[in-house]
């Protein structure tokens, strides 16, 4: 994989992030000193925090160096001002133009937005990146179906292997309750259906 969709993969991959929750990210959630990645209002609007991959802080320093050059040539010609949710917009109305509340991963091209008579740049689509993680699981020779959340997954999964708490994975996951973690614990080298076969048993 190349371009957006990489590192997108990367932190879905290495945070355990929901494809929209990488999406919506803004700059300022990006928290590079500690390596964390702050969630806001993922499923069920609650915040929540997880960890920023090492392996993805040069390049997404680099891919916000060319974010902010988009944004600062966007707020020249005029646009630059991204949605906010509403009691954001109305607390701070000058938010929506500056640098830490614009999406990491901006679209290609800007909308005009008719309520507010203005241009903007939305996060990139979710199908770009679906499209992308699609053709990169055919072109791996992957026979299995993958998808973007295959990767959140397999974080999870990972997590459980090497022995993680299933409470850390839980509260990194941002799954309210702990059953559906525990689903993973399920399939720990042993298949979908949970049991070892005895032919395998020493």
């Amino acid at each position: 994989m190349d371009g957006v969709p990489r590192p997108v993969a990367l932190l879905l991959y290495g945070s355990g992030l929901r494809l929209l929750e990488c999406l919506t990210l803004r700059v300022k959630d990006l928290d590079f000193e500690r390596m964390e990645i702050h969630v806001r209002r993922g499923k069920g609007q609650k915040d929540r925090v997880t960890m920023l991959p090492a392996s993805s802080k040069q390049d997404l320093i680099e891919h916000l160096k060319n974010t902010k050059r988009i944004h600062e040539k966007d707020l020249r010609e005029g646009a630059g001002r991204v949605s906010l949710p509403d009691a954001i917009a109305r607390k701070y109305p000058n938010a929506a133009s500056q640098w830490g509340w614009q999406f990491v991963f901006p679209a290609n091209s800007k909308y005009f937005e008719r309520k507010a008579g203005m241009k903007r740049r939305h996060h990139v689509d979710e199908s770009v990146i679906q499209k992308a993680i699609k053709e990169a699981v055919q072109a791996a020779g992957i026979t299995k179906h993958g998808t973007a959340h295959s990767l959140r997954h397999s974080f999870a999964t990972q997590f459980l292997e090497t022995g993680y708490d299933i409470r850390t994975v839980q509260e990194l996951l941002g799954h309210a309750d702990v059953r559906p973690t525990q689903i993973y614990t399920h399939v720990l080298n042993r298949g979908r259906l949970g049991v070892v076969s005895p032919a395998d048993i020493v």
